[in-house]
């Protein structure tokens, strides 16, 4: 009886230790879900009940009408000549939900996809071609230097020079965001996965991969003093006609670097138009479906998988993290009563 007991506590004294681990509480230096999170609300604030990252955004709907040509790489269902319906939401990065729509040049969509055998492909995309970093930590240092300084409430120039001093990767970005300018609407941009993944085929042949939506859209938007001039825009698209991306998937050559999202690819690797993205509504991101999703990138179907990056787990980690919190905070909000108790889209 005695050592039955011995044994009980043991198992239980390694499940606390494991969690201790997995929460950091064990190893404070190291870093966690909980210290990128907790990072992102020191340089924006907190605002109950949005999400910690592209917490301004909107809800889209419509559908993806694939043409099958990526079907010989992979076996996922959404790439067999068809529809799959789409919920989704663009959004512009940075934790204030207030923030001005012009406050930063990058717009991001994320993406769900439902195919008929309910799996399910999330992606999160944004409208740059290169990530300024390659790691975690180098994306936590990053934000602890664009913490704003108490006393002018602006990032220390001097830390981000040391920043961008230490980490040579952040050249490409650097780069491209010198003659970024904030695009008056969503709906002219388009959108990189930035990450790698893999597709894999019927023969279990895998295919390193990236994609991008290339916008439709021929009609310059035009500029706007209104601070949410974005969502007003899309609405008045939509109003008129659906608003179409080609989904253009790039094939990588060996040798590519799949772990490295700071590097493009040359421009000559082969790619392929797998088909076109329909939107066709918007929605308040408050009372649309787009809320209570979690565009976490590694839900995806059978014949796409994660690649070497490791940025992909911890945005994983980290918009877990993001969702329990903004989930939690809405319970207690006024007049959300009913919405805390909305099931999670799966």
């Amino acid at each position: 009886m005695f050592l039955r007991f011995a044994l009980i506590a043991v198992v239980l004294l390694v499940a606390v230790l494991a969690l201790g681990y997995v929460g950091g509480l064990l190893t404070p230096q190291r870093l966690t879900a909980q210290r990128l999170v907790n990072q992102l609300q020191a340089n924006a604030g907190v605002f109950p009940g949005y999400r910690r990252n592209h917490a301004k955004g909107v809800c889209v709907a419509g559908y993806f009408d694939s043409n099958g040509q990526a079907q010989p790489y992979s076996a996922a269902e959404v790439f067999a000549a068809g529809r799959t319906p789409v919920v989704g939401r663009f959004a512009v990065p940075g934790g204030n939900p207030y923030a001005p729509d012009s406050s930063v040049p990058i717009r991001s969509m994320a993406l769900r996809f439902t195919q008929a055998n309910g799996q399910q492909w999330r992606t999160g995309m944004n409208s740059m071609p290169v990530f300024p970093v390659a790691t975690p930590q180098a994306f936590f240092e990053q934000l602890q230097a664009q913490q704003p300084d108490p006393s002018t409430h602006k990032p220390n120039p001097a830390k981000l020079g040391a920043f961008f001093a230490a980490h040579p990767e952040t050249a490409a970005f650097l780069a491209w965001v010198k003659t970024a300018k904030p695009s008056a609407s969503y709906a002219t941009e388009s959108y990189w996965s930035l990450n790698a993944f893999e597709f894999v085929d019927a023969n279990g042949e895998r295919h390193a991969v990236r994609w991008r939506m290339v916008s439709e859209a021929s009609d310059a938007a035009i500029g706007s003093s209104d601070p949410d001039y974005l969502d007003a825009d899309l609405a008045q698209r939509l109003a008129q006609n659906p608003q179409r991306w080609r989904l253009i998937v790039t094939l990588a050559n060996p040798g590519d670097p799949t772990n490295d999202a700071t590097k493009a690819w040359p421009a000559d690797r082969r790619e392929i138009d797998a088909g076109t993205l329909v939107l066709t509504s918007t929605e308040p991101q408050e009372s649309g479906e787009c809320r209570d999703i979690n565009y976490d990138p590694t839900v995806l179907p059978h014949g796409i998988e994660i690649s070497d990056d490791p940025l992909l787990p911890a945005r994983s980690a980290a918009y877990a993290t993001s969702y329990l919190r903004r989930t939690s905070e809405e319970a207690h909000l006024p007049g959300t009563a009913a919405a805390a108790n909305k099931p999670e889209a799966k």
